[in-house]
């Protein structure tokens, strides 16, 4: 009888504490910085002495560190590396194969071997506030192409992995000019390849981070739902990805109705999220304010609703040159 008692004590103690299980409060997301290579000298190395400022993430177009076949060049990268590492910063490398501009910067044998079917697809891009002309993305649906570049990723895991705090890949979406493509392109194809790339970095990066860029799927908007939206982050939690994406647009009616919500449905449960605040994201309005963004929206949005570990930040953002 006593014995009941005492459960019945301890119980009703936890309850009036709430639980014993109470959440750990989310760490706020670690500020770095956004930029690409070319800009790294310049822009990113005067305000990486900040304190408020964790690490840096370099976009690196896959052109830069394979100039021939088989030939990897990767000195200007590791040259970035090692600054990084003498100011006890932390560093992600973009491995970037896709461009919103002409030309498409992959290796030119891509473009001229016949079995690589020309290499990459045209993209439009006409979306968001700032359209831009059209791009390209390397056809990672031929198996040609997607064995060349899981060769490129294995190189650099051979170098930087572990010296690296991570390796991200580019985002989901893209916008095949289907009129265009001589390359295969269908939406089945490049999802099937954009999962066994993750799967593939995640093998051969052990130590580095994995994050794969996820926002939107080419179909998942013509009557398709967001099936693949729901697939890729499953399958990114299966495998111990990380998640996140090339834009925070808080409250953005697009974004909240495709990879916003599983961010938030399954916050707490990736191995790790990072969101970026590129360029054209500060020329948003917000629908709550009806003002540009501010930095705490950012953060805030970031923090509470997506579970970020890792704010990305344009080396444009006005705080980083507020006084």
């Amino acid at each position: 009888m006593r014995r009941m008692n005492s459960i019945l004590v301890t119980a009703i103690i936890t309850a009036l504490l709430g639980g014993c299980d109470s959440a750990t409060p989310h760490t706020p997301a670690a500020n770095y910085l956004y930029t690409s290579i070319g800009e790294f000298d310049e822009q990113a190395k005067p305000l990486l002495d900040r304190p408020d400022i964790q690490g840096v993430q370099v976009v690196v177009p896959w052109a830069m560190l394979e100039r021939e076949q088989d030939k990897y060049d990767f000195s200007e990268f590791d040259q970035v590396v090692k600054y990084v590492e003498s100011k006890h910063k932390k560093l992600f490398l973009q491995l970037q194969d896709r461009f919103f501009e002409p030309p498409a910067r992959v290796p030119t044998y891509l473009l001229n071997d016949p079995k690589y079917a020309g290499g990459v697809a045209e993209q439009k891009n006409e979306d968001g506030p700032v359209p831009g002309p059209p791009g390209s993305v390397a056809a990672q649906w031929n198996k040609h192409v997607q064995d060349r570049w899981q060769r490129l990723v294995t190189a650099l895991a051979g170098k930087f992995d572990g010296r690296i705090e991570g390796i991200n890949l580019p985002e989901s979406a893209v916008s095949i000019d289907t009129d265009k493509d001589k390359s295969g392109f269908t939406c089945a194809r490049y999802f099937d390849a954009t999962l066994e790339n993750m799967a593939f970095t995640k093998k051969a990066f052990t130590k580095s981070h994995v994050v794969q860029y996820i926002n939107f799927w080419p179909c998942d908007d013509q009557g398709g739902g967001t099936k693949n939206l729901e697939r890729s982050f499953a399958f990114a939690k299966e495998h111990g990805v990380g998640v996140g994406g090339p834009d925070l647009v808080p409250y953005n009616e697009a974004h909240m109705d495709n990879g916003y919500k599983f961010f938030n449905r399954d916050k707490g449960n990736f191995s790790l999220v990072a969101i970026a605040v590129q360029e054209p994201d500060f020329e948003y309005t917000s629908p709550k304010t009806g003002q540009k963004y501010s930095k705490q929206e950012f953060v805030d949005f970031a923090n509470d609703y997506m579970g970020a570990n890792i704010i990305f930040w344009a080396l444009n953002s006005p705080w980083l040159h507020e006084k």
